[in-house]
């Protein structure tokens, strides 16, 4: 799948937005992408995981387990694992920290891919990998649908993604006026650090 193949699967879906957004990091965005819309049509979402899971085993190679971050990483950590024919797990925020819960568990030195919806900075992508390197697991790579750090975000370990790009985040005191002039809203799940 394309670049721009990708973008109209977000389009299609409504899941491209533009506006005055406020991001889980804090800083504030005129794009937004809302994965959970481009994820709601199952045909879609298995377009686009597959697509991904084919990027992975090109980069990334064999893996036992996908271990995602929720909320935004569960459906397209799911539908990846689905095509890679492994078990799929996710983390959970339990007072600020990413833990295990369900039962779920990783076997000690497994092969692990984090798959996450969306990287802007990194920061959940790095505390999902700390998560799963605690549990004993090996991470040995990274997906997402979008590297919105196109390929800035640092998460020691090889990312694989089926889009870049480059969507500037402005601290909210440094906006420029035309972002300025906008009402801010926060569109995602999660509150802000």
């Amino acid at each position: 799948m394309t670049k721009d193949e990708v973008l109209a699967e977000f389009r299609a879906a409504g899941a491209l937005l533009e506006g005055h957004f406020i991001l889980s990091s804090g800083l504030r965005s005129a794009r937004y992408l809302q994965c959970a819309r481009v994820l709601m049509d199952p045909k879609r979402a298995e377009r686009l995981c597959a697509a991904l899971a084919a990027k992975v085993r090109s980069l990334i190679g064999g893996i036992d387990l996908v271990a995602s971050p929720a909320m935004g990483g569960v459906i397209v950590g799911y539908e990846v694992a689905r095509q890679l024919g492994v078990d799929s797990i996710f983390f959970e925020r339990v007072e600020g920290k990413f833990t295990l819960r369900r039962g779920f568990s990783i076997a000690k030195g497994a092969r692990v891919l984090m798959v996450e919806d969306i990287v802007t900075t990194g920061l959940s992508s790095r505390e999902c990998i700390a998560g799963i390197d605690a549990e004993g697991g090996r991470t040995v790579g990274a997906a997402c649908l979008i590297d919105r750090s196109n390929g800035k975000a640092d998460l020691g370990v090889p990312l694989a993604s089926l889009a870049g790009m480059d969507i500037p985040a402005y601290p909210a005191d440094q906006l420029p006026p035309d972002l300025a002039a906008l009402p801010a809203v926060k569109p995602g799940s999660r509150g802000l650090k």
